[in-house]
């Protein structure tokens, strides 16, 4: 698997998400961008998805086997931080709620998060890393 195609591939995508929210729906580039953005997402699923899908079942089996997997695309954050180091970092609210079954009643999401390349569990007041390249 080339991870570091995988990894630019996610950040392009990121890159698009963060560029769309900030515009309105009536910008004239708006139609343009989610277009581009759903062209780089159906390109993930078809190149990288079954790798991804894996990733993600292996985190489930161990942290929320009863929460189904679903397509990689859908962890991916609303929007991301990106710092002058291009290195990428999420909001603790972002991500696909789960059931952790060590964290009972606690509010639980996975992101995929590039820059470097991983999984992250988000909690209300934590980050924790769960996969990673």
């Amino acid at each position: 698997m080339d991870t570091k195609a995988l990894d630019k591939a996610i950040q392009d995508i990121a890159i698009r998400r963060n560029e769309l929210k900030k515009i309105d729906y009536n910008n004239p580039k708006y139609d343009d961008l989610e277009e581009e953005l759903h062209d780089l997402e159906d390109a993930l699923h078809v190149k990288f998805g079954e790798y991804l899908e894996e990733a993600l079942q292996e985190v489930h089996d161990k942290l929320c086997p009863d929460t189904d997997v679903l397509f990689p695309t859908a962890y991916l954050a609303k929007t991301y931080t990106i710092n002058d180091k291009n290195e990428f970092s999420v909001a603790t609210a972002e991500g696909v709620f789960v059931e952790v079954d060590s964290m009972p009643g606690k509010e639980t999401k996975l992101v995929i998060v590039p820059n470097p390349l991983r999984i992250v569990l988000n909690t209300k007041d934590k980050q924790q890393i769960v996969w990673s390249v």
